[in-house]
């Protein structure tokens, strides 16, 4: 059984110089965990550090640190960006591929710590909202210390673990971290609009957070019977499967249950998964698998991007040579999509920025991830309208995707597809 800590630093004594921390993420991420981490840094030499998107100031980065902690990041978050530098590196990997990564052990897992929801009366506690490749790395890790938090939702799923499996419990008591979604623009009003008469009565969605995903959900109100089977979901999904327009009727992978890795957004969408049967959410390595996606009828993928140039690739983890995210889940449900009977992957981004830069480009910045490859990209949606590129070649690509973009920015990629078409037929 477990050691109750009586505090963090008592908590954070298991750990040692030179060993490896998986650190939970997400709405999960463990605070209180991390907090007591950083001030025992005197004490720690040569930590690394792994983890997913986490929240909070991620302290461990600081450069003043440096001696006693690394970090691996599986994906770059918005505390992580623009801190990159030796010692504080990337590691680009499929999520579906992550939890092999993690049992494989080569990069073998000392600590796990993680955020649990509380045990039930027979002893197990769950993951609670941030399942993903958490449950691989307390599969794989020597010691577990787990903060245990009454206000996070007992989840149905993968993320079951029993107490004995755990070292340490520190009993805590803090809200978790929510976000909210901002109002959809009239650009990414109009993206949901054309995402949405691609996506059929029967469909099965994957979408992640953010405004176009929001604009997209928003759209789909008179729609039946659609299923979700994603790697996340936010609030925006709840209002579906409340309005009656998702029952996951159609599915057949885990018919009638919504589907998915982790959960992040509001309070509202914590209450609605805590304990919620009709919800399940499973190992990456699982939910993620394009085997498993293809399965399901009409598979209908929105992913976001930073840029595409015109022959279609997708860049969506970096600008230029700047991590800005991660290679996450796309492509994993770009190809599930694809495979699936009538599937739609889709690539759906604004023509611009907010700084008014183009986002789609005659070639990719120096530097720059290509994500989704050329050869993978189906479906580019942007506010002027869907380039549907399977198919096609090089130069109706150009074509199509040059249409999409914004107006002002036509004319220009018009000249530089004519100068780059002359270079490739030298």
């Amino acid at each position: 059984m477990p050691v109750l800590a009586e505090s963090p630093h008592e908590a954070l004594s298991h750990v040692r110089s030179g060993q490896r921390l998986f650190v939970q993420g997400m709405a999960a991420t463990p605070q209180v965990l991390i907090d007591a981490l950083v001030e025992q840094a005197d004490r720690l030499r040569d930590v690394e550090i792994m983890h997913l998107h986490t929240e909070g100031p991620a302290r461990y980065a600081d450069p003043e640190l440096s001696e006693s902690f690394k970090v691996a990041n599986l994906f770059v978050g918005a505390n992580m960006r623009g801190r990159l530098r030796p010692g504080i590196d990337y590691l680009p990997c499929f999520l579906s591929e992550i939890p092999a990564l993690l049992r494989s052990k080569r990069r073998p897992i000392d600590v796990a710590l993680v955020h649990v929801s509380p045990p039930d009366t027979h002893g197990y506690c769950t993951l609670g909202t941030s399942v993903d490749a958490t449950r691989a790395a307390v599969e794989m890790a020597d010691t577990v210390i787990a903060q245990v938090n009454p206000h996070m939702p007992r989840v149905h799923g993968d993320g079951v673990i029993h107490v004995s499996d755990i070292q340490v419990l520190l009993p805590v008591d803090e809200p978790l971290v929510e976000t909210h979604s901002h109002p959809p623009s009239d650009d990414e009003l109009a993206i949901g609009r054309h995402a949405a008469g691609l996506i059929e009565d029967g469909a099965t969605l994957q979408m992640g957070i953010g405004a176009v995903p929001d604009a997209v959900l928003a759209a789909l109100g008179d729609h039946r019977h659609l299923g979700i089977h994603t790697e996340m979901f936010s609030d925006g999904a709840v209002a579906l499967i409340e309005s009656g327009a998702v029952d996951n009727s159609h599915k057949k992978v885990h018919p009638g249950r919504t589907v998915g890795s982790f959960v992040m957004g509001s309070r509202l969408l914590y209450d609605f998964v805590d304990d919620n049967p009709s919800v399940a959410l499973l190992d990456a390595a699982y939910v993620n698998s394009p085997a498993v996606i293809a399965r399901n009828p009409k598979v209908t993928a929105i992913n976001s991007a930073v840029a595409i140039d015109l022959t279609g690739q997708v860049c969506a983890d970096s600008v230029g040579p700047r991590i800005i995210s991660g290679v996450g889940g796309q492509m994993d449900f770009i190809r599930g999509a694809s495979l699936s009977p009538g599937g739609r992957p889709i690539i759906a981004l604004t023509s611009r920025t907010n700084k008014g830069v183009g986002r789609i480009v005659p070639v990719l910045e120096q530097g720059s991830g290509v994500v989704t490859t050329r050869a993978h990209v189906h479906y580019v949606i942007t506010e002027y309208g869907i380039a549907d590129l399977y198919g096609r070649t090089v130069e109706e690509r150009a074509r199509m995707l040059i249409d999409i973009a914004h107006p002002d920015a036509r004319e220009q990629l018009e000249h530089d597809w004519h100068a780059m078409r002359d270079l490739r037929h030298c």
